[in-house]
């Protein structure tokens, strides 16, 4: 297979979000996948001194920047990732003004589908499609999204998931016995064991950047009504507060839910990481966890890296009815709960790990999902789409 040029349009690491971290992901594998791939990456906030190697230029604010569209149209193809707030303009509308100057084969990756757009929003969405030789979205949702509500043709759309790590089969069986508190000689009220008490004891994991809309509040009252019901867990809050969030308003809502866990009398079960993990880290605390619990409130979400990560690592999960839960989970891989009903959350948590075989049965119905998430097959199918388009490029030409 014949060496392939592809560019990457997106934000990029050190920038900390969610698509930075995608592309990252996929340039290394596409590089695993013997591509030639270069970035251009979308200033999201301060660049540092310096950039990264794979970094051949940077759109600021100018969308007509030369040196953009100069470095763009040096690869057989182009992979841009769209996302409203990443672009500049109203409603990121300077996504339009590059993909007119793209002379390249362009894929457009929708990391979002509105069912509720402005009719500005609905506006730019159908330019970025129009321009776009093959656009990618990241679940069948958000694929029925773009017909029903944008007219798009099923046949110009290709599903590609979210890549991530994909975890063998667990050498435990999820909810198998633990040290039981009351077999070890300690007294759990002293300070100093606290956290020692606090290990031995099931965890219940949400991670990503923390910022209102992401539900934490009723995880915490969810541990709090699992404490009432008997059963005791801990609550392992890991990221930090999303950038933008915390220029604008500070730690404000981390302490809010600091707050929250100390008037639900859980602030002994609720723990906050607040350090943006590196990938190794953060798969070592998602393999220590017992539960993924995404109790987003967004009811439109269509694309969750988190979700698919934690299918990915064979975890039990509990998650609000989001679209993109409701089609990843409605197999048996986790459990569906209503949003913001911290008491749903609390017996969806105590039936996982209370009730023999539920945790294991969804381990095992979320491995038949996890080989279709690998970053290297995601990376493959983006390689094989590049190649098509451009073999319809040369024959056009020719």
């Amino acid at each position: 297979m014949k060496l392939v040029a592809l560019g990457i349009l997106s934000t990029y690491p050190p920038a900390q979000c969610g698509i930075a971290k995608f592309s990252q992901s996929l340039h290394d594998n596409l590089i695993a996948a013997d591509c030639d791939v270069g970035i251009v990456q979308v200033r999201d906030g301060p660049l540092p001194a310096g950039r990264r190697a794979e970094v051949v230029a940077t759109l600021e604010d100018d969308p007509g920047d030369a040196a953009v569209l100069e470095a763009l149209n040096g690869f057989d193809a182009v992979i841009v990732q769209h996302e409203y707030g990443i672009y500049g303009g109203r409603d990121g509308e300077h996504v339009t003004t590059v993909l007119d100057a793209v002379e390249r084969p362009v894929i457009v990756v929708l990391h979002t589908v509105r069912d509720q757009p402005t009719g500005h929003q609905r506006s730019i969405l159908e330019q970025i499609v129009d321009r776009a030789d093959r656009v990618v979205v990241l679940s069948q949702t958000a694929k029925r999204q773009l017909r029903e509500v944008y007219g798009v043709p099923a046949a110009d759309v290709v599903v590609i998931p979210h890549g991530a790590r994909v975890a063998p089969p667990p050498l435990r069986t999820p909810g198998s016995a633990r040290p039981l508190k009351s077999a070890l000689p300690w007294n759990w009220a002293l300070p100093w064991n606290r956290a020692l008490r606090r290990a031995t004891l099931p965890t219940i994991l949400s991670w990503g950047l923390i910022s209102p809309g992401k539900g934490i509040e009723w995880g915490i009252d969810a541990v709090a009504g699992l404490r009432g019901m008997g059963v005791e867990a801990r609550y392992l809050v890991v990221g930090e507060t999303h950038p933008k969030v915390r220029e604008r308003f500070g730690e404000a809502y981390r302490d809010s839910l600091r707050l929250r866990a100390g008037l639900r009398e859980v602030a002994d079960l609720v723990e906050f990481d607040a350090a943006y993990e590196d990938e190794q880290r953060l798969h070592t605390l998602i393999a220590g966890a017992d539960v993924i619990l995404l109790p987003y409130e967004s009811k439109e979400q269509v694309t969750s890296g988190v979700l698919i990560e934690a299918v990915a690592a064979r975890k039990p999960i509990v998650a609000t009815a989001f679209p993109h839960a409701v089609e990843l989970l409605g197999g048996g891989a986790g459990r569906l709960v209503p949003h913001r009903d911290s008491a749903a959350m609390a017996r969806a948590l105590r039936r996982i790990l209370t009730v023999p075989g539920v945790a294991a049965d969804m381990t095992a119905r979320a491995g038949l999902l996890a080989p279709d998430f690998a970053w290297s097959t995601v990376a493959y199918r983006y390689r094989e789409l590049a190649g098509d388009l451009m073999d319809s490029a040369a024959r056009i030409a020719a």
